[in-house]
């Protein structure tokens, strides 16, 4: 019995048509002799209804019938009585009296129920990812991926882009996580990697007269996963030759502004804002902050300075900042909850959190009684009103931002200031170009060795690194990161500078990058670009928490996929070929 109509399309209109449906069993019920089947399919779900004159044959069947059994109907549409219309289905106004039943496959009792969505727990999920695949709420994702990647494609094809694919097994290159290796046979003792991302090869290609590159990449990253983060992923990797970083975010907001339309049927609002990385450490405590929501925090300095806490007061006197937030109706917070915020503070590095809450009469608790002769000054200054709560960190700058940002993030999930079903994107850029690590003392790339420094910074480089702004900038949207890139180093004179700065030496650069360095003798074009997550895009889009949600088979926390148990051991027949030898540590013997 081919199919020759689907679950989901089913209408008052095909009353009396005769279809052929394939599916799975959702449901099955029997009420006094007459059997109702829940059938299925990636579309929607059609009710199929076995009369109680039905053969008996065909009663024998529907009613050996359990869950998640794959099977053909052959039926006749027909429609439900008024009072029996599901407006929650799509077919809800239609059902199909069975006429014939084929069991094309039986299940197995199932390890959690399919559903809309599944309550089990994510490693069953994964050890299963096949069935959970079959969910509603799953396969609508999946859908939503589909649609979105297609959107794009569509909308890069019209600005001119050619989609060129870039080699999966490359050289080993320092990109900031760890490489997965691929050992040669060929070549005993020498190794692939595969890329982190496309980084070299799309600037070969600019090198190469593609003004416009893209690629749905896939990219490999030996690090630990998290929520928003796996060993492999994908980005829609792009470069362009012969712009600025307008032309760029440009490009990326009609993008994104053409997916949206298509998919969600979402209009963005573009261009998007343009927020300096001081200014959003300043303001939101955050390089990557949710910008659904104001909750803006201020700069405490000048009344920590003239008050009667000297714990503050000696943080300002020492060049440190005390940065204050004013949570909004929350001096009812109990001490429990207080101590939380104090806590999310803590994980980045704040040694307290501070507290006052303000009242009719002014501000009481906490930290109050040392503000007493401040109270009406720190009230208007910060615009706080009755019932409110202020906080604060005092630390040194990146510290205090970071810690009391992290207290910002916490208190928009518990007051809901961020309306489901609404995308706020926004750029970041004047990133430093340059960081310091303490570790090993010396300069590292904030971002990567060919970002360009800004015009005004190139004559004293050398001289003050930590001043440097880099052309780079990121794509953030509900709190996450979406996008990094940055316009690149097309001169060969300055990629010298900065491997110099940051202690590579021309050796070593030569024996890393050889063949980019090389190619820039060649007349390279100036060039930038930018690569979105696509996986992180879709995880924001479909409100998710993880990009697990939107990858069919994710690898779980720790880098595992329970359903394959991948990664696993090897033949010793595989390592003597590949000219390897094992040396686990004992306790993986």
């Amino acid at each position: 019995m081919k199919r020759t109509a689907t679950c989901g399309e089913l209408e008052k209109a095909r009353t009396g048509e005769e279809v052929v449906l394939n599916g799975w069993v959702h449901r099955t019920r029997d009420h006094g002799g007459i059997h109702f089947v829940s059938l299925r399919d990636r579309y929607g779900i059609t009710q199929v209804v076995i009369d109680e004159d039905a053969p008996e044959a065909l009663k024998t069947v529907a009613r050996d019938l359990k869950r998640e059994y794959c099977i053909a109907v052959k039926g006749v549409v027909r429609s439900r009585p008024d009072e029996m219309v599901n407006t929650e289905m799509s077919t809800g106004a239609i059902e199909v009296q069975g006429t014939a039943i084929e069991i094309l496959s039986r299940c197995e009792p199932l390890p959690f129920n399919i559903d809309e969505r599944t309550d089990a727990k994510e490693d069953l999920r994964l050890m299963y990812r096949y069935l959970d695949l079959r969910s509603f709420s799953m396969q609508r994702k999946m859908k939503l991926r589909t649609d979105a990647t297609f959107a794009v494609r569509e909308f890069l094809k019209g600005q001119g882009f050619m989609e060129i694919e870039t080699p999966s097994m490359i050289r080993s290159t320092p990109e900031g996580a760890r490489d997965f290796l691929v050992p040669s046979r060929i070549h005993p003792g020498k190794f692939y990697a595969l890329p982190q991302s496309p980084q070299l090869f799309k600037q070969l290609l600019m090198v190469s007269g593609f003004d416009r590159y893209f690629q749905i990449a896939h990219c490999f990253r030996d690090e630990d996963a998290r929520g928003d983060r796996q060993p492999e992923h994908s980005q829609i990797d792009m470069e362009m030759s012969f712009v600025s970083k307008d032309d760029v975010f440009e490009v990326v907001e009609g993008m994104l502004a053409h997916v949206f339309t298509q998919t969600l049927n979402i209009e963005l609002e573009i261009p998007f804002p343009r927020i300096s990385y001081h200014e959003a450490m300043n303001l939101y405590g955050s390089d990557k902050p949710d910008l659904r929501y104001e909750l803006h925090m201020q700069d405490f300095n000048k009344i920590a300075a003239a008050s009667g806490f000297n714990a503050f007061k000696s943080v300002v006197e020492n060049g440190g900042a005390v940065k204050a937030l004013v949570a909004p109706g929350c001096a009812n917070y109990s001490r429990t909850q207080i101590d939380q915020l104090e806590k999310d503070a803590k994980v980045y590095g704040a040694k307290g959190l501070a507290w006052m809450k303000v009242t009719d009469q002014g501000l009481d608790g906490g930290v109050a009684k040392f503000f007493a002769e401040q109270s009406d000054e720190i009230i208007s200054s910060l615009g706080a009103t009755a019932g409110d709560l202020i906080l604060a960190v005092a630390d040194q700058w990146n510290t205090a931002c970071t810690s009391l940002g992290a207290v910002r993030s916490s208190l928009g999930k518990q007051l809901g200031l961020a309306t489901p079903g609404t995308f706020r994107f926004g750029w970041i850029d004047n990133f430093p170009l340059f960081e310091w690590n303490e570790d090993d003392q010396h300069w590292e790339a904030a971002h990567h060795m060919f970002t360009m420094p800004q015009e005004e910074f190139l004559d004293n480089m050398e001289q003050d690194p930590g001043a440097v702004k880099g052309d780079l900038y990121d794509l953030v949207c509900n709190g996450y990161e979406m996008a990094s890139g940055s316009i690149r180093i097309h001169d060969p004179e300055i990629q010298k500078r900065i491997f110099n700065i940051v202690g590579f030496s021309e050796e070593e650069a030569e024996r890393r990058f050889g063949f980019l360095l090389k190619a820039f003798q060649y007349g390279p074009p100036p060039h930038g670009g930018i690569a979105p997550g696509l996986d992180r895009l879709i995880m924001v889009m479909a409100e998710e928490d993880s990009i697990k949600e939107v990858i069919a088979f994710p690898k779980n926390n720790v880098g595992a996929s329970p359903m394959d148990d991948s990664p696993s051991p090897v033949d010793e027949d595989q390592l003597k070929m590949l000219h390897l030898q094992l040396n686990l540590p004992k306790e993986e013997e």
